[in-house]
């Protein structure tokens, strides 16, 4: 019976990482996603490039990004030893928030500037947790490479958008 209890206890603490990078990973798409999308009108409004994706890639592409993300945490929070775990955890929940935020600079104020902004900070963010997570689990790193790629294709899309559709400064 002890040896059963110790080879679930061993399953369940294997688990845990996988299960809370999975529930940080889905509270910041539901963050974001409150914030509108490529399908609102406001969106739609603005003129856009050619090349940019139709409203249904963007969560065609941002679901197994996002698995990768809780796959990734899930599998370096197990690898990484004691404090670097705690910072490891900190710097995906920054980034995580910096994701979300960026929904919220981009839709939220409908200001593709403040989305440039925002997206510059989560490429450099992206850059700085793939370079800590690979001290401790290659692939783990390399596992958000799509991510980081993505991310800077949004970057790309934030500025066009931006260049765009700026609005000059009038003083009335």
């Amino acid at each position: 019976m002890g040896t059963r209890r110790t080879a679930r206890s061993v399953r369940a603490a294997h688990a845990a990482p996988y299960a809370g990078a999975a529930l940080a990973v889905a509270a910041a798409a539901l963050v974001g996603a409150r914030a509108s999308g490529p399908a609102s009108p406001w969106y739609r409004s603005l003129d856009r490039p050619r090349w940019q994706p139709p409203p249904w890639v963007f969560p065609a592409v941002w679901t197994p990004l996002y698995a990768s993300i809780a796959w990734s945490a899930g599998h370096a929070l197990g690898r990484a030893p004691g404090r670097e775990r705690a910072a490891l955890a900190a710097e995906y929940g920054t980034n995580l928030a910096l994701n979300a935020g960026w929904t919220w600079l981009f839709f939220g104020l409908r200001s593709p500037a403040a989305g440039v902004a925002g997206s510059v900070l989560l490429d450099a963010h992206n850059l700085r947790l793939i370079g800590r997570v690979a001290r401790h689990d290659p692939a783990a790193a390399a596992a958000l490479a799509p991510y980081a790629g993505w991310c800077l294709f949004a970057t790309a899309l934030s500025c066009s958008l931006a260049r765009r559709n700026s609005v000059p400064f009038r003083a009335d």
